[in-house]
């Protein structure tokens, strides 16, 4: 893996010679990692014109956020020493950097100012996005750390799904998918566990209550796994003690049809809006077009939302090895609805077209 954040940074420097900069600042934790291959609390990485350092607020140990790369240069700053980005930009300074490219979209104010205080002679300049479009397409390791996620998710929602659920609340099935992640090896949940039941199902972003699972209810559950710093997404709806009623049937063939036509969609050179535009207008011709999610999909990684954004005004085209979810899903007011989320990596029509790492079934079962 040295070799591979080596190559990470060599890419980045090539990008910042070419617009002028001798040096570059990454802070963002998420960029970090991406490129030093740990992410010590409070770290920044500095690309500098002679060689590459990961200044720390302390010594960095073996953490969740990764083992740096050992061909970095590790500098532990003193407590006394304040603001590792500020460190950092003096150190570019003395080693004669005469520019220095920032993450202004991560940088507060306060800190922007601290570091050119400290190199008032530097050239500061925008690095942008620069670190994030880089992360877009993965290589295969990063994919296949993503698809030990899904199994670790798949693996703690079969095992869910085979309890007794009626009775008890949201929060308390919330509680033991996460601790069932971490029982299958996850570093921890990707992100907040949703599990909405009853007139509660369906919603986007619904955090658990305490209100208790019912016969008859929808259940939607939103999990992710995250395993060595990547993330991914699954969501399923079920319906609990009996026979799906026929509106039950009917609005989950619904968003399944809509998830179906968005996955399919997935291929190296659609256009991002297209894929959105998929699902949409099969749930719109249904008459569910005013109270759709804003969009039917993102990307995942090192983050939980990443680009490329499956989105009406998306710009930009799908390329292969990009990993996305594809989650629509309709919530009546005062009944509940679906919610089928999925994580697929983008792959050539040759390779096999799009591969799903999330595969619990996508029957509506009745638990």
């Amino acid at each position: 893996m040295s070799e591979v954040f080596g190559l990470r940074r060599a890419r980045l420097r090539d990008r910042c010679a070419a617009t002028g900069s001798a040096a570059a600042l990454v802070s963002r934790p998420a960029n970090v990692r991406y490129l030093a291959g740990g992410a010590p609390l409070g770290a920044v990485l500095l690309l500098g014109p002679v060689d590459d350092v990961l200044l720390c607020p302390r010594s960095p140990g073996d953490t969740a956020d990764g083992r740096p790369d050992e061909q970095l240069r590790l500098t532990a700053l003193p407590t006394s020493a304040g603001d590792p980005a500020v460190a950092a930009a003096e150190l570019a300074r003395t080693a004669g950097a005469d520019s220095l490219a920032v993450e202004e979209h991560h940088l507060t104010v306060a800190r922007h100012r601290a570091i050119r205080s400290v190199a008032s002679r530097l050239r500061i300049a925008d690095l942008g996005l620069a670190v994030e479009q880089q992360r877009i397409v993965k290589d295969e390791e990063e994919i296949a750390c993503l698809r030990i996620a899904a199994e670790i998710t798949d693996q703690a929602l079969g095992e869910l799904l085979e309890s007794i659920l009626v009775g008890r609340t949201e929060r308390h099935l919330a509680l033991e998918l996460e601790r069932r992640l971490i029982d299958h090896g996850a570093d921890g949940p990707a992100f907040a566990t949703s599990v909405a039941t009853g007139p509660n199902s369906g919603r986007r972003g619904h955090r658990p209550t305490d209100r208790r699972v019912e016969e008859g209810d929808f259940l939607t559950v939103r999990v992710g796994a995250e395993y060595r710093g990547y993330r991914c997404e699954i969501g399923r709806t079920f319906v609990i003690g009996t026979s799906p009623a026929e509106w039950q049937i009917e609005l989950y063939d619904l968003v399944f049809a809509a998830q179906r036509a968005a996955r399919e969609a997935l291929l190296p050179g659609a256009a991002c809006r297209d894929v959105d535009r998929a699902a949409r207008q099969i749930l719109d011709a249904a008459g569910h077009g005013e109270g759709l999610a804003p969009l039917t999909g993102h990307g995942v990684g090192l983050e939980i939302n990443e680009d490329p954004q499956l989105a009406p005004a998306a710009m930009g085209k799908l390329d292969a090895c990009v990993p996305v979810t594809v989650e629509p899903g309709v919530h009546l007011p005062g009944r509940g609805g679906v919610r089928i989320d999925d994580t697929l990596v983008v792959r050539q029509e040759a390779d096999g077209g799009p591969e799903l790492l999330t595969i619990t079934t996508k029957e509506l079962l009745a638990l």
